[in-house]
C-alpha cells in the first residue's frame, strides 16, 4: 500500500498536510510540513488547495443490493411494499447481489460513505463486491424464518457454518455480524437463538424494530399488552450490540431501555418519510437516555438514494420541523451520527481526522456556488451543497475515488443492466 500526502487541505478550518500510511491518518501538521518528511516507497501526492477533509460517512442501515430495485413499490403503504418486494427477492440469487451491491458501492462512493451496514441475503456476494470496490461493510448471515421449524433448523446450521468460516479469517474490511429481520418475520425461538449466538461470538445483531405503528399494535396484542422494545427486553435480547434500524414507534419506557441498554439506534428519515411509517424520530430523547444514535439511507426500494448528505440534511429538517425548534439537532451532533457513532457502534476506529485514526476521508470541492458565503463550512455542506462536492474519497488509506472518476463503472453498470432481468 502507497503513502498518500494531502497537501494545502483544510481540516477544522486549518490549512494542513496531511500524512496517510498503512491505512492510518499518521501526521497532520501545519501546511508546508510535507516537504520536511522522510517517507520511504511509493507516495501518491495531491494537491488539496480549495478543498476540505471530512471523516468518511458511516451507513449504518442500507439493503444494497436493493439498489436495482428503485421504484417498484411506489405510493404503497408498508405492508402492501414489503410484500411486493419479498415477491421480488424470490428471483434473486448471489450473482444478482454480487452485481447490485456493486452499483450500490459506486453511488456510495460517490456520495462520501466509506462504510456500510448491510442487511441482505447472499451476503458472501455482497462481501466480494464491497472488497472489491474498497469499501468497508459490515454484514454477516440474515435469519428470517418466518416461524417454519423446519427453516430454523436449517438457518441454524448454515449460520454456525458460515460464523466459524468468518471469524477465522477476520478482515478489516469486512466487520463479520449477524441479522435477523424483525420480530414479526422471525419466530421467538430464533430471536433469543441468533442474541445468544452473537453474543456468544462477540459479534453485533443488526435488525428493524419499531419502524411501524402497526408493528407495536400487533405486538401489543400478541404479547401481553408489550411494544417490540418491551418485548424484546423481556425475552432478553437488547444490549450494546444490538443495531435497531428505525426505532421509530417508541414510549417513554422504550426511550428508556434502549438507552439502558446501550444500543445503537439508526435514523432511515427518507424511507421512513417515503413510507409513511412516521417523521417523529426521538433523537434528543434517545441521545439524552444513553442509546447510540446514527444515520442510515435504508434501501433504495424505499428510500430510492444511497446518499447520505440528503439524509442529513432530511434528518434535520425533520427534527426542527416536528419539535417547532431550529436548535433541535446543531450541526456537530448530525455529523457525529453520519460518522463518529456508527463508527463506535461497528468497533472501527474512524469518524475523526485526527493522528492515529483509520484513514477514511472525504475531500470537499469548495469550489463552486455553495460555499462563496462565509458561514460555517458545515452549515453550507448540509444545507447548501449536494453530494457532487466530494471530489475524492479515501477508504482505509486507499483512494477508491479520485476527481470523481471510479474504476470500472461502465462495466458494472453494463452487467447490473444484465442481471436486472432477474427480477424484472
Amino acid at each position: 500500500m502507497s503513502s498518500i500526502i494531502l497537501k494545502d487541505i483544510t481540516i477544522d478550518g486549518i490549512c494542513r498536510d496531511v500524512l496517510i500510511r498503512a491505512g492510518l491518518i499518521e501526521k497532520i501538521e501545519p501546511s508546508g510540513s510535507s516537504v520536511l518528511w522522510d517517507i520511504a516507497g511509493d507516495v501518491e501526492i495531491m494537491d488539496c488547495s480549495g478543498k476540505v477533509a471530512i471523516p468518511g460517512f458511516v451507513n449504518m442501515h442500507v439493503h444494497a443490493a436493493m439498489s436495482l430495485m428503485r421504484g417498484l413499490g411506489e405510493d404503497m403503504v408498508f405492508n402492501d411494499w414489503i410484500t411486493k418486494i419479498w415477491d421480488v427477492e424470490k428471483n434473486i440469487d448471489s450473482e444478482y447481489v454480487y452485481w447490485a451491491t456493486k452499483v450500490a458501492c459506486i453511488e456510495m462512493i460517490r456520495t462520501g460513505t466509506t462504510t456500510f451496514n448491510d442487511h441482505y441475503w447472499y451476503f458472501d456476494a455482497s462481501v466480494r463486491a464491497a472488497r472489491e470496490m474498497g469499501l468497508r461493510i459490515a454484514t454477516g448471515y440474515e435469519i428470517m424464518d418466518k416461524g417454519s421449524l423446519a427453516e430454523a433448523e436449517r438457518q441454524k446450521l448454515q449460520c454456525q457454518e458460515k460464523t466459524a468460516k468468518y471469524l477465522a479469517s477476520p478482515s478489516e474490511m469486512h466487520l463479520y455480524q449477524l441479522a435477523f429481520h424483525a420480530i414479526y418475520s422471525v419466530s421467538e425461538e430464533m430471536m433469543i437463538w441468533a442474541a445468544e449466538f452473537a453474543r456468544k461470538h462477540k459479534i453485533n445483531l443488526h435488525i428493524h424494530l419499531s419502524e411501524t405503528r402497526k408493528e407495536v399494535e400487533d405486538c401489543k396484542a400478541a404479547h401481553g399488552g408489550l411494544s417490540p422494545v418491551e418485548y424484546l427486553d423481556r425475552l432478553g435480547i437488547l444490549s450494546d450490540n444490538i443495531i435497531a434500524a428505525h426505532t421509530l414507534w417508541l414510549s417513554p419506557n422504550d426511550v428508556r431501555l434502549l438507552g439502558e441498554r446501550g444500543v445503537n439506534c439508526v435514523h432511515n428519515v427518507n424511507s421512513n418519510t417515503k413510507l409513511a411509517s412516521g417523521y417523529r424520530f426521538l433523537y434528543k430523547e434517545l441521545k439524552d437516555a444513553g442509546a447510540n444514535v446514527c444515520l442510515g439511507t435504508d434501501g433504495c426500494a424505499s428510500s430510492n438514494n444511497l446518499d447520505m448528505l440528503e439524509v442529513m440534511k432530511t434528518s434535520a429538517l425533520f427534527q426542527k420541523a416536528w419539535r417547532d425548534d431550529p436548535s433541535a439537532l446543531p450541526l456537530p451532533e448530525l455529523m457525529d451520527m453520519a460518522t463518529l457513532n456508527g463508527a463506535k457502534a461497528l468497533g472501527i476506529q474512524s469518524g475523526r481526522l485526527v493522528e492515529g485514526a483509520v484513514a477514511d476521508i472525504n475531500i470537499v470541492d469548495t469550489d463552486n456556488t455553495f460555499f462563496l458565503s462565509n458561514s460555517p463550512f458545515l452549515a453550507n455542506l448540509v444545507y447548501s451543497a449536494h453530494s457532487d462536492c466530494i471530489d475524492s474519497v479515501i477508504c482505509a488509506g486507499r483512494f477508491v475515488m479520485r476527481n470523481r472518476q471510479i474504476p470500472e463503472e461502465k462495466e458494472i453498470l453494463t452487467q447490473a443492466k444484465r442481471v436486472l432481468a432477474k427480477i424484472a
